[in-house]
C-alpha cells in the first residue's frame, strides 16, 4: 500500500483528477474530503472505489478531526492537496461581508487548518508533500472577485512561508495556478462572456482537470523532493507570471 493522501473539495473536477492520479501513478490511498452533497459523494466512491470523509475544511475542529479520522483508519498522511474552494463573485460594493468571510475562511482558512492538522506528523517523519491550489485570478485579480482573489492570492504567500518551514524536515509546500479548466465551475459562465475568456489564452483552448493533477503528480513525488515553496501556473500562456 503506498502513502495516504488527503485530497479536500476531491469528489469532482479538479480534486477527483488528481485524485485519481495519485492513485494511479503513485499507488496513494487517496482519501476525497466534501463538504456538503452525499449522494455525489456516494457515487463518486462507487465509481473511484476511493473513500471519502465529510467536513468543512474552513472549519478549525472539524478538520482536525476530520483529518484524524483519516489517520486512524487509513494510517499517517503524508501527501495533503488542498483543493476545496468556493466562490462568492459580486463587485465589492455589492458584496456582502458573508460573501467576503466564506470565501476566505474556507478558500484560505481551510489551508491552514488541514496543513495544522498533518505537519506535526509530516515532521516526525521527516517526509510531506502539501500543495495547494490556487488560482491564475489570485495572480492577475480578476473583476468582481476582490475575495477570491484576495484568497488565491493568500495561497500563494502561505505557501511560500510554509515551505521555509517544513524544508529541513522532508515537506515541500508547493501551489499550483490553473488557469481557466473545463470544469463545472467555468462551466457555469456564460457562454458569451467564456468565448471572451478563451480569446485571451494564447493556446487557445481551456484547459484539463488532467493537466492540473499531472503538475500535482509530479510535486508529490520524490522526484518533486528538491522544489519547495514554488508556485506552477497552467494556464495556457494566458498570464505569465
Amino acid at each position: 500500500m503506498g502513502r495516504v493522501a488527503i485530497v479536500t473539495g476531491g469528489t469532482r473536477g479538479i480534486g477527483r483528477a488528481i485524485g485519481e492520479m495519485l492513485r494511479d501513478q503513485h499507488g496513494c490511498t487517496v482519501i476525497a474530503n466534501y463538504a456538503g452533497n452525499d449522494e455525489a459523494a456516494r457515487a463518486f466512491s462507487d465509481e473511484t472505489g476511493m473513500p471519502t470523509v465529510k467536513f468543512d475544511v474552513g472549519d478549525h475542529e472539524a478538520a482536525v478531526a476530520g483529518c484524524q479520522a483519516v489517520e486512524d483508519e487509513h494510517g499517517p498522511v503524508d501527501i495533503l492537496v488542498n483543493n476545496a474552494g468556493i466562490t462568492r463573485d459580486g463587485t465589492l460594493l455589492k458584496m456582502s461581508y458573508d460573501d467576503w468571510h466564506d470565501v476566505m475562511r474556507i478558500n484560505l482558512g481551510g489551508c491552514f487548518n488541514m496543513a495544522k492538522a498533518v505537519f506535526p506528523g509530516m515532521k516526525d517523519r521527516k517526509w510531506g508533500r502539501i500543495v495547494n491550489i490556487g488560482s491564475i485570478n489570485g495572480q492577475a485579480g480578476q473583476y468582481g472577485q476582490v475575495n477570491y482573489a484576495a484568497a488565491k492570492s493568500g495561497i500563494h504567500g502561505f505557501t511560500k512561508a510554509l515551505a521555509q518551514e517544513g524544508a529541513r524536515f522532508g515537506i515541500t509546500v508547493n501551489a499550483i495556478a490553473p488557469g481557466y479548466i473545463d470544469t463545472d465551475m467555468v462551466a457555469a459562465v456564460p457562454e458569451a462572456v467564456l468565448e471572451k475568456i478563451v480569446a485571451k489564452i494564447p493556446v487557445g483552448r481551456l484547459g484539463q482537470a488532467e493537466e492540473i493533477a499531472r503538475g500535482v503528480s509530479f510535486l508529490c513525488s520524490e522526484d518533486g523532493g528538491f522544489v519547495t515553496g514554488s508556485t506552477m501556473s497552467i494556464n495556457g500562456g494566458q498570464h505569465m507570471y
